[in-house]
């Protein structure tokens, strides 16, 4: 199970190059249910999210550098291509994703928090340097971004 917050910055922090990250791309082979291929850094995985906005079921598979290959090619709409960085978050033991994106949705910036239950993502106090909460907007998963869709 998926339990996570997602929220939309304005600017990122100034020392995100301190921070660990991943470089990812990712694509969709359907949207409805997301079935899902990502290469992040080395490694690859076909994923399975069900339907839903803040938690939701998903499973990974791991895949061969090959099998991703051969998928990518039968992705619809557009490969996403993002920085991943690590942030701890302070005072707890939660990490911050905070993705930024490559084209074409250069200067999109979202950072999620992932939690162990509902009850703490619902009491979650986000940071101040947080923007706009959007985990209840589809508009903001990658696999509506996948589909072009302008922001």
């Amino acid at each position: 199970m998926e339990i996570e917050r997602k929220y939309l910055l304005d600017q990122l922090p100034e020392n995100l190059p301190s921070y660990p990250c991943k470089k990812i791309e990712q694509g969709y082979l359907s949207t409805e249910p997301v079935v899902r291929i990502r290469r992040s850094d080395d490694e690859y995985y076909l994923t399975y999210k069900s339907k839903g906005l803040m938690v939701r079921e998903e499973y990974n598979l791991p895949l061969t550098k090959e099998s991703y290959l051969h998928l990518r090619e039968k992705a619809d709409g557009v490969l996403i291509s993002k920085t991943r960085y690590l942030l701890p978050l302070a005072g707890t033991d939660l990490t911050i994703e905070l993705d930024v994106f490559d084209a074409p949705y250069e200067g999109l910036y979202l950072a999620e928090v992932e939690f162990p239950d509902e009850a703490s993502a619902n009491a979650f106090v986000p940071p101040v340097w947080f923007g706009k909460d959007v985990t209840y907007s589809s508009d903001y998963h990658n696999s509506t971004l996948s589909k072009g869709k302008k922001l």
